[in-house]
């Protein structure tokens, strides 16, 4: 044992305060058209599974997610929204108001106070829809009131009214103004505008799958009515949008814009034709159609005005369904009499599945509309956009895409316009199975069910003088095709690796390519562990996926792309194995998508052969000689757990103790124990001793019918054979290994009180100068609380890890549950500690007081780091 270890022992303390701040949030969008929303605070909402995120583009960071949904979140809408400050005044807001609806039909109002960045949950819509919220559009009467629409699967469109309160923390006051019945032909568009003059008449735009665009309209808050329908579509109507209504030279017109899975985008224009005195009988009644009506439009009467319809422009230039449209927001032209004026840019963004966003604009001479600008994703991953929004300002546009990524231009020319990407958050796009710290802690790898390993980690970044650490995906390892349901770092010295198992029996061995080892070197920090690898023995620049296959093939240093090309040809005839080459880069800042997910790669080493089912769990022990994995199972031959050598990948051992599909595994920190847990409500502890090179001795200490449920999750203690499982029966038990000169046993030293929600992770603190340890606990609700767990020695012994030892009190007590905010909104699948030195804490808070960080990964398809402040 070292000084500095001896003087860490002479000076544990105990707690006296402890503090959580939520640093990181990985995320990814859901995959659905109307999902995301860039609000008038410039704040960007979107829904991630049953939460709706907040990011900052400016900062590329995940604020917080906010609970309460019980299904997957579908549509997003803020109010006031960008378009409504023509009529708005946003100064005068304290709050802005967010509408989030989930596919159970829920639709729920949340507040935004901007002085204090805080949010809270105002109420839940009395009235749910019976299947799932399609689409939400809304627009502002004045400062304080507001109108939304929401559509449905279950064929109905409901119109709400709603008061805000003028002061922070008031309640909302909310009416149900009517359902419109639009049958088996389900909406999944709506726009919603208030019509030009003076007489408070709305409009309602829908669209869906009967190819039409519906109009309604409704006069001075009354019900409304069928007005026209809209034809020319082809094909499912998926966006509508109106601009804001112009009054000029006489003419009073609105302009709505509509695109559809035909691959078009329609221009129709809403004019003011005539008062209701100079119509004819025959143009008043829309039933009565005639040559002249096709020619020119629909026409409608509302009170006292006829309106016209007339289909402005045709935008023909996506090649796939475009999937979002909207007006740029109002820009400010002049101030009349203290009264600013608002004028509608005629440009249009548009959003395809062909990968592209486009903004439209007329052309100046001829007037004829043209796609002016086009940005898009190119690389071949990249499977097209969902939807396409524009920034409060219209000097930046957003796309979402098919696999949850975010993709941002902004328009950074001063005289000639200049869109460049910008850089955004990233994350999983389905449940994170699993996650853990790299052997030198310089950042955190994660697998998902979205078939991809991903690497998070920290960035220096200087703003205001001042030294400011962010999080950013830096590399997506693997990608794959199956879902990836655990994986495991291997530790001890030479290059960063990971064996990684999915819904297939072969677990897969990876290791850092050339590129990211430099690229790892600009992380904040890069410094940690750099002497365990020396980059002039890597040999492997990247990788290429292969399009027909599942190996990720390496691109060496030397005639790179003539090795991957000639290994490639030599192994398939057919010429179809290999798409574009991958481009490996050094990163000197958090790379974009098009970057992650083709160029990040890296190679695969080996195949683990053995399994007969799916791979479900595995781990590596401290020392990185050894890893067990297990596969999923219904009988006690399948449930076996199999033992690799590092070295040489060959099968060393076959565990046999469990019935049903082990979850979880974890080495004893001397690497004396292994700890497995299961569904058969059991937990296993072996004896693992090396004999000879290629050998391992092993021995089953215990099995114990140690729950009443499954036990989801297991965890040592670092400085002794203690160890704690958590289980569906919402019960935390902690064990100790009794060990004597002829055998070892188990027993039970304590049960923490029951939790609310069922066990599904556990995770005991790293080796610190405290007296006492902590105990992470996550929970099948999403929450996460973090306990006290004290081990009194009765005589303290000399050394760092002392395994033996008896102890005169075991007490538990629970320091702090996280905010609600902070927490997943699913269950947590794993909680990983990471320990921090006495440099590493002074960069991470202001002050000096212990930080340690926990990183957790959910079901909620999200990754998060928090700093545990001891102070």
């Amino acid at each position: 044992m070292d000084e500095q270890q001896k003087g860490n022992m002479d000076e544990e303390r105990s707690f006296d305060n402890i503090d959580v701040h939520g640093i990181f949030i990985g995320a990814g969008c859901n995959r659905v058209v109307n999902t995301v929303a860039w609000g008038p605070s410039g704040l960007v909402a979107f829904g991630a599974y049953n939460a709706v995120a907040i990011f900052q583009p400016q900062a590329a960071r995940i604020l917080t997610t906010l609970p309460g949904h019980k299904d997957i979140v579908n549509c997003v809408e803020w109010l006031p929204r960008n378009k409504d400050i023509y009529k708005c005044d946003y100064g005068s807001l304290e709050e802005q108001f967010l509408l989030s609806g989930s596919a159970d039909g829920v639709i729920m109002i949340w507040a935004y106070l901007p002085s204090h960045n805080k949010w809270r949950r105002v109420l839940q819509v009395p009235k749910s829809h019976e299947k799932g919220v399609t689409c939400i559009a809304g627009a502002m009467l004045n400062n304080l009131d507001g109108l939304f629409a929401s559509s449905s699967s279950d064929g109905t469109v409901y119109v709400w009214e709603v008061g805000f309160p003028s002061q922070s923390g008031g309640d909302c006051n909310l009416s149900m103004l009517q359902t419109i019945h639009v049958g088996t032909r389900t909406m999944v568009s709506l726009a919603l505008a208030e019509l030009p003059g003076n007489a408070a008449d709305w409009i309602l735009a829908m669209g869906g799958l009967d190819n039409k665009v519906h109009l309604y309209v409704s006069e001075r808050k009354g019900k409304f009515v069928p007005a026209c329908e809209l034809k020319g579509h082809q094909d499912w109507i998926r966006s509508l949008d109106f601009s804001i209504p112009a009054i000029a030279e006489g003419r009073m017109e609105i302009f709505v814009t509509s695109s559809s899975q035909d691959k078009t985008i329609r221009i129709w224009k809403i004019s003011f034709h005539s008062s209701l005195s100079d119509f004819t009988e025959e143009a008043q009644s829309i039933h009565n159609i005639s040559l002249k009506t096709y020619i020119e439009g629909p026409i409608f009467k509302l009170g006292t005005s006829v309106w016209k319809v007339s289909l402005e422009s045709l935008l023909v230039g996506h090649e796939d369904w475009v999937y979002s449209v909207s007006w740029q927001p109002p820009l400010k032209s002049c101030i009349d009499n203290n009264n600013a004026c608002w004028i509608q840019p005629q440009s249009i963004l548009s959003a395809s599945m062909d990968r592209t966003m486009m903004i439209w604009r007329p052309e100046r001479k001829t007037g004829i509309w043209i796609n002016d600008v086009t940005v898009g994703e190119l690389s071949h991953s990249a499977l097209g956009f969902y939807g396409g929004l524009w920034s409060p300002k219209g000097d930046a546009i957003l796309a979402h895409g098919y696999g949850g990524s975010f993709h941002l231009w902004k328009n950074v020319g001063l005289s000639v316009e200049d869109w460049q990407p910008q850089l955004v958050p990233s994350g999983h796009s389905a449940a994170v199975l699993d996650l853990g710290w790299a052997k030198s802690r310089q950042f955190i790898l994660s697998a998902s069910h979205d078939q991809t390993t991903r690497i998070f980690a920290s960035w220096e970044r200087h703003k205001d003088d001042k030294l400011e650490i962010s999080w950013h995906e830096i590399a997506r390892p693997q990608v794959h095709g199956h879902d990836i349901n655990c994986m495991a770092i291997i530790k001890g010295e030479g290059n960063h690796r990971y064996v990684s198992g999915a819904d297939e029996k072969v677990g897969r061995v990876f290791e850092a390519s050339l590129s990211f080892l430099r690229t790892l070197q600009h992380t904040a920090w890069g410094h940690l562990g750099k002497q365990d690898v020396n980059n002039e023995d890597i040999q492997i620049l990247g990788a290429n996926m292969s399009a027909l296959g599942l190996s990720q093939k390496p691109i060496y240093v030397q005639g790179s792309t003539t090795r991957a090309s000639v290994a490639s040809s030599q192994n398939f005839s057919d010429g179809m194995e290999t798409i574009p080459e991958a481009v490996p880069v050094v990163l000197t800042e958090p790379p974009l998508e098009e970057n992650l997910s083709w160029n990040t790669l890296w190679p695969e080493s080996h195949k683990l052969y053995g399994h007969g089912n799916e791979l479900f769990a595995m781990c590596c022990n401290h020392e990185g000689k050894i890893v067990a994995t297990a596969c999923k199972a219904q009988s006690s031959n399948v449930a076996e757990i199999w033992l690799w050598q590092v070295s040489s990948w060959k099968a060393i051992g076959r565990l046999h103790s469990h019935a049903l599909t082990v979850t979880q595994m974890e080495f004893s920190h001397d690497d004396h124990f292994l700890l497995s847990v299961s569904r058969d409500r059991h937990f296993s502890v072996f004896r693992l001793e090396k004999n000879g090179i290629d050998e391992v001795k092993h021995e089953l200490v215990a099995r114990h019918d140690a729950h009443k449920r499954i036990i989801w999750s297991c965890s040592w203690n670092a400085r002794h054979h203690v160890f704690a499982t958590g289980s569906r029966d919402r019960m935390v038990k902690i064990w100790k290994i009794k060990e004597t000169k002829s055998e070892s046993s188990v027993t039970e030293l304590l049960i923490l009180p029951q939790f609310s929600s069922s066990v599904t992770a556990v995770s005991w603190s790293p080796r610190s100068n405290f007296k006492d340890d902590l105990v992470a606990v996550g929970m099948e609700s999403g929450l996460i609380d973090i306990w006290r767990v004290s081990l009194q020695v009765m005589t303290p012994g000399g050394e760092h890890f002392q395994p033996c030892q008896r102890f005169d009190s075991v007490t538990a007590s629970r320091i702090i549950g996280l905010d609600i905010y902070l927490c997943h909104v699913a269950t947590v699948h794993r909680l990983v500690w990471r320990e921090t030195s006495e440099s590493e804490s002074s960069m991470l808070v202001n002050s000096s007081p212990t930080v340690m960080q926990l990183a957790s990964c959910g079901a909620d398809h999200t990754v998060r780091i928090f700093n545990v402040v001891i102070a």
